[in-house]
């Protein structure tokens, strides 16, 4: 979800300069057996050992961020016509995907920055979204348990109509999928799972007759094979690993990752209210985040940072307990509400009084009560992942694959939309000067456009996980004097959420 977090900057700045420092360091293979859910109508089921064929790229993993790929490069002039193969190993791969506007809210949802929706309608896939259950936000709090202050965001701070969008991931995948099969792009749809890849060097020539066979492009390097594990085989001038941060292609390519366990679980649930709800909500409690999100139709998303034992405990309780744990860590459980004049009196912050501004009067909220839990609790770990590269001869990583991180401000998808906008764009760019797709030099240019992106906002994430799962009260001060700033100062409330808003300029530095 995307939550935009107030801080002070001298402590970031230490802080995201460490983390920066310690991504660098040397980097485990990693492994996947998972791949993204996908449904299609007409996707395509190749006999098993038919003969092999040849396709532009290779796109494996059919979820978001792999639709988003085919969806942009079908919206490009210059990348309209590239043959694509997606490969996914759903088995309701050629089943249509209904979404009954009765269904009871996914709890798998992402929060949607505004860059994203500029990119999904650039694709054509918005108004896809729009015909389903979506929920725009415009206002967020932001408090911490100690009860010291807090921070106040509205879209007009940044001169924006909207802070973001929540929108189940059923939803996203749907309207992706609607948009790709309405285009003109050639695409094929294998329901499998990659089995093996591989990349010769290229041959002493440099310049290979393209009319050869696709045996003999593959001997002089200039295709990737590919063998999946329903028999069939296929090959490629680019292979795009979208298949999650246990990434298939990333093991079978050898790329090397660094990253680390939280040892932390989110719960995630679907709740209910009275009244409906407008506003992003997230409160820093002892054990971690907990963000109640608007979904729409009285409707909100619940997303809850805890420890392993913990989120076991809360799985299993019953529904009423559960609610109550909820509407407790929302309102005066762990500590007092916060009110402006805890910081806003004393001298030891009076450097943060200037430039005040038009929100600073806003007073604190409490979140609407919850009163009904409207789907399945579920639990899934926390952990840190990036990839040392993210391209290599006819290899590219997007979205998980390349990059995992907390989900205390959802970004992570956000990220992936960004990976498959501009790797689209470069593969544009390559085709408009008679470039090889797949040749590294080529790809590399993604890598340099999105791994500083990339990593900047790991760090800021892992930061504040780190910064708030401390109890020690000066770093209690120092915290509540970043959101007194942060709600207060409003050059930098701009400033966080433009760059939360997918602007991707760092606050402060901009």
């Amino acid at each position: 979800m995307n939550r935009i977090i107030c801080y002070n900057n001298r402590i970031f700045a230490t802080k995201a300069g460490s983390d920066v420092y310690r991504l660098r360091i040397p980097w485990r293979p990693f492994s996947n057996d998972a791949a993204p859910l996908l449904s299609s109508q007409n996707a395509g089921n190749p006999e098993k050992g038919s003969e092999a064929k040849q396709y532009d790229i290779a796109i494996v993993g059919g979820g978001m961020v792999g639709l988003a790929l085919a969806c942009s490069l079908a919206s490009r002039p210059l990348t309209r016509h590239l043959n694509v193969a997606i490969i996914d190993s759903n088995p309701a791969l050629g089943r249509k995907h209904f979404i009954k506007k009765e269904d009871l809210p996914d709890p798998r949802v992402s929060t949607i920055t505004p860059a994203t929706i500029s990119f999904f309608k650039d694709i054509g896939a918005w108004q896809f979204v729009e015909q389903h259950r979506h929920a725009y936000f415009d206002k967020m709090q932001v408090w911490d348990y100690t009860g010291l202050s807090y921070a106040k965001y509205n879209a007009r701070d940044a001169d924006k109509e909207v802070l973001g969008c929540v929108v189940e991931n059923k939803v996203l995948l749907s309207s992706l999928l609607s948009r790709v099969q309405e285009t003109v792009l050639p695409k094929k749809i294998y329901p499998s799972r990659l089995n093996s890849m591989s990349i010769l060097p290229n041959s002493s020539s440099s310049e290979v007759d393209s009319t050869l066979s696709m045996t003999a492009l593959f001997t002089h390097g200039r295709l990737a094979k590919l063998e999946l594990e329903d028999g069939n085989s296929l090959y490629a001038k680019l292979v795009v690993g979208a298949d999650g941060g246990k990434s298939r292609v990333r093991e079978l390519a050898g790329f090397r990752t660094t990253g680390w366990n939280y040892s932390q679980n989110a719960i995630i649930c679907t709740v209910e209210h009275d009244v409906e709800n407008h506003c992003a909500w997230q409160r820093f409690l002892p054990s971690g985040p907990l963000a109640l999100l608007p979904i729409g139709d009285k409707f909100s998303n619940i997303v809850w940072t805890m420890s392993p034992k913990e989120s076991s405990e809360f799985k299993s309780i019953t529904e009423d307990n559960f609610l109550k744990a909820v509407n407790h860590a929302l309102d005066y459980g762990y500590g007092p509400h916060p009110t402006p004049s805890i910081l806003g009196s004393s001298d030891l912050f009076s450097w943060l009084k200037g430039g005040i501004s038009k929100s600073a009067n806003d007073c604190f909220e409490i979140p609407p009560k919850v009163v009904k839990l409207a789907s399945e609790r579920m639990a899934f770990p926390l952990s840190l992942r990036h990839a040392n590269d993210y391209a290599s001869k006819r290899v590219a990583l997007i979205g998980d694959a390349a990059h995992t991180v907390h989900p205390l401000a959802g970004q992570g998808v956000n990220l992936g939309f960004g990976d498959a906008s501009t790797l689209s764009s470069v593969i544009s760019e390559g085709i408009a000067v008679g470039t090889d797709i797949g040749e590294v030099s080529l790809l590399k240019k993604y890598e340099a456009d999105r791994k500083p992106a990339n990593v900047m906002m790991m760090a800021v994430l892992d930061g504040f996980q780190k910064a708030y799962s401390v109890d020690f009260g000066p770093l209690n001060i120092l915290r509540a004097a970043a959101f007194h700033g942060a709600h207060h100062i409003s050059p930098l409330k701009k400033s966080i959420i433009s760059y939360a808003s997918g602007e991707m300029r760092l606050p402060l530095f901009a």
